[in-house]
């Protein structure tokens, strides 16, 4: 089977979250979204019948990891002419279990990869925050979401969507939305509409380096975010052996407010103090 023969037949599984786009001109705009990918590694996880996969090959993209737990799917890849001469690495397993540096190692020549993906839905923040603390082989991002998620990513403080993934996201990565679809543009369609978040790594000197920390402070910040800080935190503070409103007060921080009042730098503050 070639990679113009995109098999359309085999019935998506919903409990693989499985959302399919067959219209090229959408799938070439995910493919070119991150900039030119010629010669590029590029991770795809979950790529079904292949639709995104051509258009990444046709870039060329080289080579490209396609990671994928249905195994109708891979056996259709695995035939296909660039998975013989090694241009499409094709990867049977969950995505969400896989050791992404091994994969790396293996398959990645440059030791640097982007990830470009119409992410089934229940998996899609999982994989996220696996990828935002894997700087040190992740490059661009462009990943297709619900578009309640791609929202979260971009959220400014004090909105109601701005939430920890707002944070951790921000922390090491400038995000954008650049389109949305309507569930018609998916077989099948979904019940929600959906968004390509595009997230590209700021540089060394502006990425906050603790990401592991920041996301253990706002996983207690936002757990609780009808509450004050000095609730919300306090547990945390305990594990530290920390008074929190000491560690507050050392980082700067009104106790009283609630999360979706602090910036990207309050939080950076709260986990730069937390191990002081």
């Amino acid at each position: 089977m070639s990679r113009d023969e995109i098999e359309p037949n085999i019935p998506p599984r919903k409990t693989l979250g499985q959302h399919f786009l067959y219209d090229p001109k959408i799938l070439e705009r995910i493919a070119l979204s991150t900039g030119a990918i010629e010669s590029e590694t590029v991770i795809e996880v979950g790529p079904g019948p292949g639709g995104l996969t051509k258009q990444l090959l046709n870039a060329g993209a080289k080579p490209v990891i396609a990671v994928e737990a249905d195994r109708r799917f891979v056996r259709s890849l695995q035939a296909w002419p660039e998975a013989v001469s090694g241009d499409l690495r094709v990867i049977e397993g969950d995505a969400t279990k896989l050791d992404w540096d091994a994969v790396i190692d293996e398959h990645c020549p440059r030791k640097r990869a982007k990830i470009i993906s119409n992410l089934p839905y229940n998996v899609g923040t999982v994989l996220l925050v696996e990828w935002l603390k894997a700087s040190s082989w992740r490059t661009d991002m462009a990943l297709l979401l619900q578009y309640e998620v791609a929202k979260r990513i971009c959220a400014s403080p004090s909105g109601k969507h701005y939430s920890r993934l707002s944070v951790i996201a921000q922390a090491v990565t400038e995000p954008k939305i650049p389109f949305t679809l309507a569930p018609g543009a998916f077989r099948p369609p979904p019940k929600v509409e959906s968004a390509l978040a595009v997230l590209k790594p700021l540089s060394e000197t502006q990425k906050f380096s603790d990401l592991s920390t920041l996301e253990a402070v706002t996983a207690h910040a936002f757990g609780q975010r009808r509450k004050m800080l000095k609730s919300s935190l306090a547990r945390l503070a305990d594990q530290y052996g920390l008074n929190v409103n000491d560690w507050l007060q050392y980082a700067g921080i009104n106790g009283a407010l609630r999360p979706e009042a602090l910036s990207q730098a309050d939080f950076q503050k709260l986990a730069s103090t937390l191990k002081v």
